[in-house]
């Protein structure tokens, strides 16, 4: 009964053993030198600058006419948004 128990239980190790995984070499390691790297570079849009604001006060009078204040920072741009004006309503402001 003694040696049955003996020869069990070393089975059992035995069995054990087998089924566990082997762990890697410890004496080998990746080294980071073969890891690929790959960078993307990012697509940089250059947006185009919002036009300067030009600001429109417009007022009707009695007369069915209209005149208009205009402020805003660039006089160029105020001078394209005054012509516009002047096509579609027809009018001169007042100076």
């Amino acid at each position: 009964m003694k040696k049955m128990w003996i020869v069990f239980t070393a089975s059992f190790f035995f069995l054990i053993a087998c089924e566990t995984k082997s762990l890697p070499p410890q004496g080998k390691s990746e080294s980071p030198s073969t890891q690929k790297i790959i960078v993307e570079k990012e697509k940089v849009e250059k947006e185009q600058p919002l036009p300067p604001e030009v600001k429109i006060k417009l007022k009707k009078d009695g007369k069915d006419s209209y005149s208009w204040e205009l402020t805003g920072s660039d006089v160029d741009q105020i001078l394209k948004v005054n012509g516009k004006l002047r096509k579609q309503l027809g009018g001169e402001p007042p100076k």
